[in-house]
C-alpha cells in the first residue's frame, strides 16, 4: 500500500495570507514532523488492520524506495526510512501460499486474503487520515471555539464609484440593519436595493466600536468584472461570525461535521484537477490553482507557522493535508489504495476469481511510474515557484 503526499490547493489553504520570507530550517522541521505524523497514521491503519485480518506484513516504510536505512526490525517486520519523501508504504508478503506463523500470529499473504479482507486493509489507511483530521479540528475548535453567525453582515469590499461608496460605507463595517430590516438573510440586501431604486434607505453599521447610520441610495453600478446592475449598492459582504466556546463533545461534533463538509468541497474541486495539472505546462497559471507536492507543502508549512497564531495554523494545515490524503488515496489511481480496492471489488464480483497477478502488477507498475513522473513535474514547478518567490498560499 502506498501513500501519495500531494495536494490540490484547497479553499481552507487558500484563505491564508502568506508572509514575506521563509524560515527554511523551521519550515523544514515542521514539514518533517507533519509528514511523519500523516504517513505513520495512514500506514498504521493498513498495518494494524492487516494484523487483525491475519495478513503478514514484511515492511513498514516511511518515504518511497530506494531504501535509505532500516531503522529497526520487530516481530518479523522491518521499519525502514526511504529516500523519496513522497509518502510511505506497508509491504505485505507477496506469496499466495497459505498462512505463515509470525510473532504476530498466523499471517498469510495479501494475495491469498479474501476480497473483503483486502478492502478492509486498503480502506483503513485513508480512514485513519479522516479520523486524524476530525480529531485535530475538534482540538482546534475546543481551543478557539466554534464560529457562530451573529446575524449581521461584514462588508468585505466597497467598489469605487458605486452608491455604497458615495454613501460612506467602508470596508470592515458590520451591517446591522438595512431599511429597518434585519440582514441575517443576506438575500434581503439585494431585495431592498431593487425595491428602493433611487431612494435613500438607512443603513445601520457598527464601526470602530460605535453604531453609525448611513443613507444609501440604490442605483446603477458596474462590477469590476464588467457586470452591470440597474439597482444596487455596490459592496460585497459575508456573514459576521464570533467564536463561541464549547465543551469537548460539541467540539468533536463540529470537528466531524467540518471535516466532512471540507472533504465534500475538496471532492468537488477534483473536477478542476486535470485543468490544474495542464496549467503546469502553460505560462498562464490555472485560475483553480496548482497542485503542489512535498516542496510546495514544505514551503506552505513555513508560511503558516510564521503567521499570527502559527501553532494553530500549522495544525489546521495538517488536518487539511490529512483530508487530502484520505480523498486522494481512495481515487482509483494505479498503485494507490483506490486502485487496489477496485481490483478487490472485481475479484468479489467474479466470485473470487482474481485478475491475473501479473496483469494487476503491470497496471500498478505503470501507474506508479506515471505518478512519479507527475510528482517530478509538480516538484519542478514547486521549485520554480520558490525561486521566483511566489507564495504557496497566496498573498504577497
Amino acid at each position: 500500500m502506498y501513500t501519495l503526499l500531494s495536494i490540490q490547493a484547497a479553499p481552507a489553504l487558500q484563505q491564508a495570507t502568506a508572509p514575506s520570507g521563509l524560515n527554511s530550517l523551521l519550515g523544514i522541521g515542521a514539514f518533517l514532523l507533519m509528514l511523519g505524523l500523516l504517513v505513520v497514521v495512514h500506514e498504521l491503519g493498513h498495518f494494524l488492520t492487516a494484523i487483525r485480518m491475519g495478513i503478514k506484513v514484511e515492511e513498514f516504510g516511511i518515504g518511497y524506495p530506494p531504501r535509505a536505512r532500516t531503522l529497526f526490525e520487530h516481530k518479523g517486520v522491518k521499519y525502514t526510512l526511504n529516500w523519496l519523501p513522497l509518502g510511505g508504504f506497508v509491504r505485505f508478503a507477496d506469496s499466495a501460499d497459505g498462512a505463515k506463523e509470525t510473532l504476530y500470529g498466523a499471517g498469510g499473504s495479501l494475495a491469498a486474503a479474501s476480497p473483503w479482507r483486502k478492502i478492509a486493509v486498503m480502506v483503513a489507511g485513508p480512514l485513519m487520515n479522516l479520523l486524524l483530521a476530525m480529531l485535530i479540528f475538534a482540538v482546534i475548535f475546543m481551543s478557539m471555539g466554534i464560529p457562530v453567525a451573529t446575524g449581521n453582515q461584514t462588508v468585505s469590499q466597497v467598489y469605487a464609484g458605486t452608491p455604497a461608496a458615495a454613501g460612506g460605507l467602508q470596508k470592515a463595517d458590520v451591517l446591522l440593519s438595512l431599511a429597518g430590516q434585519s440582514v441575517s438573510n443576506p438575500g434581503v440586501i439585494g431585495t431592498i436595493a431593487r425595491a428602493n431604486a433611487g431612494q435613500a434607505v438607512a443603513a445601520v453599521v457598527h464601526r470602530s466600536g460605535q453604531e453609525v447610520t448611513l443613507a444609501l441610495t440604490s442605483g446603477p453600478w458596474t462590477a469590476p468584472d464588467g457586470a452591470a446592475f440597474q439597482a444596487g449598492f455596490g459592496f460585497s459582504y459575508a456573514p459576521e461570525v464570533q467564536q463561541q466556546q464549547v465543551g469537548p463533545l460539541a467540539a468533536l461534533g463540529h470537528g466531524v461535521s467540518y471535516s466532512l463538509d471540507l472533504t465534500g468541497r475538496m471532492f468537488q474541486a477534483l473536477g478542476n484537477l486535470p485543468r490544474s495539472i495542464m496549467g503546469l505546462f502553460s505560462p498562464t497559471p490555472s485560475p483553480e490553482g496548482e497542485p503542489i507536492g512535498p516542496v510546495g507543502i514544505a514551503r506552505a508549512t513555513g508560511e503558516v507557522i510564521q503567521q499570527p497564531g502559527g501553532f494553530l495554523a500549522f495544525w489546521n494545515l495538517t488536518a487539511v493535508l490529512s483530508l487530502n490524503l484520505f480523498l486522494l488515496n481512495l481515487l482509483p489511481i494505479p498503485a494507490l489504495d483506490g486502485s487496489h480496492i477496485v481490483f478487490a471489488l472485481i475479484e468479489w464480483v467474479r466470485g473470487g476469481k482474481k485478475v491475473p497477478p501479473e496483469k494487476e502488477a503491470l497496471v500498478h507498475a505503470i501507474g506508479f511510474v506515471a505518478l512519479m513522473g507527475l510528482m517530478l513535474l509538480i516538484t519542478v514547478n514547486d521549485v520554480m515557484n520558490a525561486l521566483h518567490g511566489t507564495p504557496v498560499l497566496g498573498g504577497g
